[in-house]
């Protein structure tokens, strides 16, 4: 794949779902932008923004401000950040405030944030008043090539992650690569982790031109924007072919087997953001297609190097407090698993990679040679 030119305009992805089609916006400084969009899209319409309060530190009242620019009244529910806010107790609370704020079903709910705030939001907007319309706007890299595209919104249960939600598409996607610009690295190198599983699902070329061109995508400019582009775009292409992952979307979850089962031992808390967990959990999915006879071993290795080199954990070991805490118990893992929402009959599927670019989907591997994999790496 060659480097992307120069970005002037802003890019637009569509998500093609007949009736319920949506545009992905993405570019430098689109959110100021944001108001006259939805002006076209619901003339008259108000909107309530959720966030949360480390988001709207930053974004809120940039937000708030384009949106009265166009004429659209605004109300705000802001909630904590972090997988903690993804509970019964916090949904809630956003419904609660919606219907507070009177917004009817010809009104829209801005979801201003990363995929915790999306998932609330858009999960809040599916049950207020049976379905209100919403409009995702990003602001983590892990949100803007992920999360806010394709209608997956939802909580955790103390039994697992994202087990109670619905599917329900957005109207409108904005993602503005500039707010990435006040992420930590961490939570930057979390993201990115949700970019590299695009390129080892389905396109080597990408994967490659990732490899050349990681450090490009943390300064900003054309590569981000290409990278971030990329991503929306294959998972358009699955999400229209699947929107309610009765096959091919399931290939999106590569890694997510794993990282959600570890995500849950850790409390769904910041000891392991998503990004990460999916990272090792792509690792781990690489080294048990290996192990199984799928892919090369140095196709393994080339995972892991570009993963560590940009950051990212790759080992089991790398979580924080990771022996102290009862994680290096294989049996525990497997419970966790057994929980994921792809279990079907008992049997858990798995996402495995037969070469770079190349995923497969997988309902066939016996639970005792999982759990004897991760004895091994858990040793």
């Amino acid at each position: 794949m060659t480097a992307p030119l120069k970005q002037s305009a802003p890019i637009t992805v569509e998500v093609a779902l007949g009736e319920r089609a949506y545009d992905i916006i993405i570019g430098r400084d689109v959110l100021g932008s944001l108001g006259r969009r939805i002006a076209a899209l619901r003339p008259g319409a108000r909107t309530a923004i959720v966030t949360d309060h480390t988001v709207a530190k930053h974004w809120l009242a940039p937000t708030e401000a384009v949106l009265a620019e166009a004429g659209i009244t605004t109300s705000r529910i802001v909630v904590g950040e972090g997988e903690a806010s993804k509970t019964y107790g916090v949904l809630q609370d956003v419904c609660e405030g919606l219907i507070a704020a009177k917004i009817e079903r010809n009104d829209l709910v801005v979801a201003l944030g990363g995929g915790v705030v999306g998932d609330l939001a858009g999960f809040a907007a599916s049950i207020v008043r049976r379905g209100l319309d919403f409009v995702q706007v990003p602001t983590s890299l892990l949100a803007q090539v992920d999360s806010s595209v394709g209608g997956k919104t939802g909580i955790n249960s103390p039994q697992g992650k994202n087990l109670v939600g619905m599917f329900h598409q957005p109207v409108l996607v904005v993602a503005d690569t500039a707010v990435l610009d006040t992420l930590s690295p961490r939570q930057f190198r979390a993201g990115y982790a949700e970019v590299a599983k695009y390129g080892l699902l389905g396109d080597a070329g990408f994967f490659a031109w990732l490899e050349a061109n990681h450090a490009e995508i943390v300064a900003g400019g054309s590569a981000r924007e290409h990278a971030i582009a990329t991503s929306c775009r294959a998972k358009a292409a699955i999400v229209a072919r699947d929107e309610r992952e009765t096959g091919e979307r399931a290939l999106l979850n590569l890694g997510h087997t794993f990282g959600h089962a570890l995500e849950a031992a850790t409390g769904f808390s910041d000891r392991l953001f998503h990004g990460e967990g999916v990272s090792i959990g792509m690792v781990l999915a690489a080294q048990l297609s290996a192990e199984l006879g799928l892919i090369g071993a140095a196709d393994v290795i080339r995972i892991e190097q570009h993963l560590a080199t940009v950051g990212l954990p790759i080992h089991l070991q790398d979580i924080a407090g990771f022996r102290q805490e009862g994680l290096a118990d294989a049996d525990a893992l497997m419970a966790l698993m057994a929980q994921d929402k792809k279990v079907k009959r008992g049997r858990l599927t798995f996402i495995l990679l037969q070469a770079i670019g190349q995923a497969v989907i997988r309902s066939d591997v016996e639970p005792v040679v999982v759990r004897d994999f991760l004895a091994r790496k858990l040793g």
